[in-house]
């Protein structure tokens, strides 16, 4: 189905916890507390927000989005690395295995995560009846051609995300969206 838009979703820096975390974060029993829900069902970003801290740099008050994961970690822009003085690698979220370590700090304590910085491959997220549309599978690679009177152009190796529910958007980072002059809810195809 090329030539369908897909909608954009732009990730600005954010925090993805444990509960074990949370706990450690904001106390204990902690839950976190919904403040807007995100364009997939049952997403949102949280009223909760924690600082980021590496030995070359810091973010402030950095959105934690819910609900909680299994494991923490901290999703970038390549910009937002350099503030912090760290090389990042760039990979699916989840995947954390030897990426630098960043310090977690809420109002009840900290977390030092040995591994777990990164910036997000690009991808798209859809449903098993889109994929079947789109004629593409869980883990394929595409091309995206984003639109733009000033600054078209091609995204190249964005990686297809499929999970019952999910609703066709790509998420893109802050770097990305900026070099395409892109918003959240513009559209973008796959080409």
């Amino acid at each position: 189905m090329p030539g369908k838009p897909i909608r954009v979703g732009i990730s600005a820096r954010h925090v993805h916890v444990s509960q074990e975390h949370l706990e450690i974060l904001y106390g204990a029993g902690h839950k976190l507390t919904p403040m807007k829900d995100l364009y997939q069902d049952g997403y949102y970003a949280a009223e909760e927000t924690v600082d980021l801290a590496t030995p070359k740099g810091a973010f402030k008050k950095v959105r934690i989005l819910g609900p909680v994961r299994k494991a923490s970690q901290v999703e970038i822009s390549r910009s937002d690395a350099v503030k912090l003085g760290v090389a990042i690698p760039v990979r699916e979220s989840g995947d954390i295995k030897g990426s630098p370590p960043v310090t977690l700090v809420g109002p009840c304590g900290s977390v030092d995560l040995h591994e777990g910085i990164i910036a997000a491959w690009r991808h798209i997220h859809m449903d098993p009846a889109d994929a079947a549309a789109f004629g593409v599978s869980d883990g394929d690679f595409v091309r995206v051609r984003c639109p733009s009177d000033e600054r078209a152009l091609v995204f190249e190796n964005v990686i297809i995300r499929i999970f019952a529910g999910w609703k066709p958007e790509i998420h893109l980072d802050t770097d990305e969206a900026n070099a395409a002059m892109l918003n959240n809810g513009d559209s973008v195809e796959i080409v």
